[in-house]
């Protein structure tokens, strides 16, 4: 009963979910230890603390033995979660492994367009994963490991099912085309230089405005102060201009050219004639 799958399994491409993993493989993880002792009795929920202490992916190693991220991941086959389940998986950014584990079931089980759709995403992770294999440990990228799935014929020592390639399903019109992240980044440094140029050209019309706006207030001020001194100027000549109040005497600054003279004794002698002429 601990072998077989759950009942009312839907058969994945025509057969048994179980036998996409070969016989002699499927047969050492069924024999293996770590199968018996912890992969009895899990769930979809349960599974996830297992797949969280996962230190290494990979399929066989050593003496053909099993590694532990294939007998979860023939767990996976026989209890056959749904696909909402996987897809939190995948979400799951934290736990690197559980989101590999969760990639490599749904490369094997859905349809072509759902595993375009759901694993290119992942190649912009780019954390490190242990591998370990028949000649020992070594690491692998996340995004090296969705694009092996994508586009190779074995994976972890397992035969991956074939699927339409992405040009067909574009061709067809039931997958969009596929963005290129160089091109995004090319467009998105564009756009932020045309934004840089337009902040740029702002700041210098403003800063040309101000310029203009400084150069005219101080042009009006000095020609307000020119304006004042004339002004000052002009009162005060007119003030110096202006007649002299009655009463006050007007006194030339200059030195007097006229230089006094005394009286002479012949216009003495004529007023006394005119004294005795006049009568009384």
């Amino acid at each position: 009963m601990a072998n077989t799958t759950v009942s009312g399994a839907q058969a994945i491409h025509g057969q048994n979910p179980q036998f996409l993993v070969e016989t002699v493989i499927r047969n050492r993880i069924y024999e293996s230890t770590y199968w018996k002792e912890h992969c009895f009795a899990l769930t979809a929920e349960s599974i996830i603390d297992k797949a969280i202490e996962l230190r290494f992916i990979g399929g066989v190693y050593g003496n053909q033995r099993p590694t532990e991220f294939l007998c979860l991941l023939l767990k996976l086959l026989q209890i056959q979660p749904e696909k909402e389940i996987l897809v939190e998986y995948l979400r799951a950014e934290e736990f690197k492994y559980l989101r590999a584990l969760a990639a490599l079931y749904i490369r094997m089980t859905f349809r072509a367009v759902d595993v375009y759709e759901l694993l290119e995403p992942l190649l912009k992770d780019y954390r490190k994963l242990r591998h370990r294999d028949m000649s020992g440990y070594s690491l692998v990228f996340m995004d090296e490991f969705v694009y092996s799935l994508l586009t190779e014929e074995r994976v972890c020592d397992i035969i991956m099912p074939r699927i339409a390639k992405r040009q067909v399903l574009e061709e067809n019109g039931e997958l969009g085309p596929r963005k290129s992240r160089l091109l995004a980044a090319m467009e998105g440094d564009s756009d932020r230089e045309s934004d840089k140029e337009r902040s740029r050209s702002r700041s210098r019309s403003r800063s040309v405005n101000s310029i203009q706006s400084r150069s005219r207030s101080r042009s009006n001020s000095r020609s307000r102060s020119r304006r004042s001194s004339v002004s000052s100027v002009e009162s005060g000549r007119n003030k110096s201009r202006s007649p002299s109040q009655p009463g006050s005497r007007y006194v030339s600054r200059s030195p007097s050219r006229s230089v006094s003279r005394s009286p002479s004794p012949k216009s003495d002698k004529l007023e006394e004639k005119m004294d005795v002429d006049i009568p009384s």
